[in-house]
């Protein structure tokens, strides 16, 4: 689609920066300018209807147009538009709020911070974790363990933590301190032959030579995604976070669980860490907290390092951590009745009716000559395209077929997302029902199809045709 002229698009080109964009094929094809949504369709502004496939940026549980969310804003704005949580103040949403995680959250979780996203929110994490163990007189355990190909954000601390070459390329990250242990991706790296258990041993033995090689006395935490997201769908194999666990608490470091896409409904439990049995001492959400209707993210912190952070504060004399728009009143007044929906519409009920029907459907192409595994789990899933399917041999990144694949799929009426190494995710609002589903899975046989007629176009060298 081209719009000519003192067009939205033209004057998006002139003056936007869009993060995770290849520049050459922006300038050429211009961004989809979307315009207004409804449910899980949204339009662009020439009135072309797309299903959003990703839920916005896997957030927008409750898809577009949700009067509710609207009014809860509209009212909230007339009552108190803003207030800040500093200096002791408060109000009534941020207090409402934080009282509705922590009854949700897992039992030990009894404080909550407000950030605005779930770069801050994970920013914050680094900080808390430093802060409490400078605290705790221990000023060399500061190091934080993350994974390769974990997403956590985009900020210094935050990107420093996602395991993800183009978060750091140029940027002059990881920041010190931060380090990668293995990413638990079964179908790309385990032993031939080797089960997931066997898989997750070798991988919390790894993490454990880690620790003793940098010195237990200097690791302080490990974070991780319950499942995934923008590393590509990785579901952890049977028994990970389990034996993962065992070798945190050997050695007395925290375990920060980041629900910033898992939460709230996406993995077909309330937070993924229910699902795989994770046991955190901090956990962050974002996201579907507010169904991307505002932006809103928190920390749930176990009560014994928020005492511990209480207690250094008061010696200091203030917690010197804080932002502006932590808590704003209106975010979460939007993210209580987003709460409150997913409660009164059984979301969940509706998850585990829906989140079959496109894991099934997704897998009915588990033999197609393009696709080495399909995976997921809820209303979460990925594609990996294979170069060489039964060698499991990927494309050579330059050739871009995921991305070819998504073009296509957009093209047919469906948003989709492409991740480095050939994958293509899947996020769609929860509230997708099973017709819907249906002609998902049918827009994306049909891109699916005309991507692989593309593919076996190429020349016998191997190189795309111009």
């Amino acid at each position: 689609m081209r719009i000519s002229g003192n067009s939205a698009e033209s004057r998006d080109l002139a003056y936007v920066m869009h993060p995770y964009t290849n520049h050459i094929m922006h300038q050429k094809n211009g961004p989809l300018v979307i315009a207004r949504g409804q449910g899980v369709w949204v339009y662009d502004n020439q009135g072309n209807a797309y299903i959003e496939g990703m839920a916005g940026l896997w957030c927008t549980a409750l898809g577009f147009g949700e009067q509710r969310l609207v009014e809860a804003a509209s009212k909230q704005m007339q009552e108190l538009p803003f207030y800040h949580l500093f200096a002791s103040k408060s109000t009534n949403p941020a207090i409402n709020l934080a009282e509705k995680l922590v009854n949700l959250a897992p039992a030990n979780l009894g404080k909550v911070f407000f950030a605005n996203s779930g770069s801050e929110a994970n920013d914050t994490v680094v900080k808390l974790v430093w802060y409490y163990n400078n605290a705790r007189g221990r000023p060399e355990k500061k190091k934080i363990i993350a994974r390769q190909k974990a997403y956590h954000g985009v900020t210094v601390a935050a990107g420093s933590l996602t395991g993800l070459p183009y978060a750091h390329g140029d940027f002059d990250m990881p920041i010190a301190g931060i380090l990668h242990t293995e990413c638990p991706h079964h179908y790309m790296y385990a032993h031939q032959g080797e089960s997931e258990t066997a898989y997750a041993t070798r991988l919390a033995d790894a993490l454990e030579a880690q620790i003793m090689r940098e010195g237990p006395e200097t690791i302080a935490a490990f974070i991780a995604e319950p499942v995934m997201g923008a590393g590509g769908v990785i579901v952890p194999p049977a028994g990970y976070f389990a034996k993962i666990q065992k070798v945190l608490r050997a050695y007395d470091i925290l375990m920060i669980a980041d629900e910033v896409i898992c939460g709230f409904g996406r993995t077909g439990t309330i937070f993924g860490c229910e699902q795989f049995e994770i046991q955190p001492d901090m956990m962050t959400v974002a996201k579907a907290l507010s169904s991307a209707y505002l932006p809103i993210s928190a920390v749930l912190v176990a009560d014994t390092i928020a005492e511990v952070v209480s207690q250094n504060s008061g010696r200091l004399g203030t917690f010197g951590h804080g932002y502006t728009y932590s808590g704003h009143p209106v975010a979460a007044a939007v993210a209580l009745e987003t709460l409150k929906i997913y409660e009164e519409r059984q979301i969940l009920a509706q998850v585990a009716e829906t989140a079959p029907i496109l894991q099934r459907g997704l897998r009915t192409y588990s033999d197609h000559p393009l696709i080495g595994e399909v995976r997921g789990i809820g209303l979460i899933a990925a594609v990996q395209l294979m170069q060489d399917r039964q060698n499991r041999i990927p494309f050579e990144a330059s050739k871009a077929v995921a991305p070819y694949l998504v073009a296509r799929a957009q093209e047919l009426g469906l948003i989709l997302r492409p991740i480095p190494g050939d994958v293509v995710a899947f996020s769609p609002p929860l509230i997708i029902s099973a017709e819907e589903i249906q002609i998902l899975l049918q827009r994306f046989e049909a891109a699916l199809d005309l991507t692989w007629k593309w593919v076996q176009s190429w020349p016998a060298d191997g190189k795309k045709n111009a």
